[in-house]
């Protein structure tokens, strides 16, 4: 593989966990919403990855890199939690049923904070190989400078 196409897979992975840390983000901020456009309470969404190839723009000039498999990452879908949502007994609420139960999203949001730290700490890792290969090329351009 070449410093290139390492590139490519850390900003794959960049990419990957940047929408990640988007949909962790929107889990929280609706980690109480009770009524949503299509109906009852937001339901907790996460994101799947799956191994991807990866194109980088310096492909015909290292056509021949690039016979090795070149993978990275991606996101392949966004799943919804299927669960029940926790009922709570809250009379006065304006989405209580007849009954005064009001259902609330069924996910926690320390879990989320806690899967968001493990996405930023993704991020930064991919962000240390990258700048390691920027490293490697800036030393590399001043020994044939030499």
């Amino acid at each position: 593989m070449s410093l290139f196409q390492s590139l490519s897979v850390s900003a794959s992975g960049m990419s990957a966990q940047r929408f990640r840390s988007e949909l962790l983000a929107q889990n929280i901020a609706n980690s109480e919403t009770t009524r949503t456009e299509e109906g009852g309470p937001y339901r907790h969404q996460d994101a799947v990855f799956q191994a991807a190839s990866v194109r980088h723009p310096f492909s015909s000039a290292f056509q021949s890199s690039l016979d090795a498999p070149n993978t990275g990452v991606a996101v392949s879908e966004v799943q919804l939690d299927d669960r029940e949502p926790i009922r709570r007994y809250l009379p006065g609420h304006p989405d209580a049923d007849d009954k005064g139960y009001v259902s609330f999203p069924n996910f926690s949001p320390i879990e989320e904070m806690v899967d968001l730290t493990n996405a930023s700490r993704s991020f930064g890792a991919n962000v240390t190989a990258m700048n390691a290969v920027k490293d490697m090329i800036s030393k590399s351009i001043d020994l044939v400078k030499g």
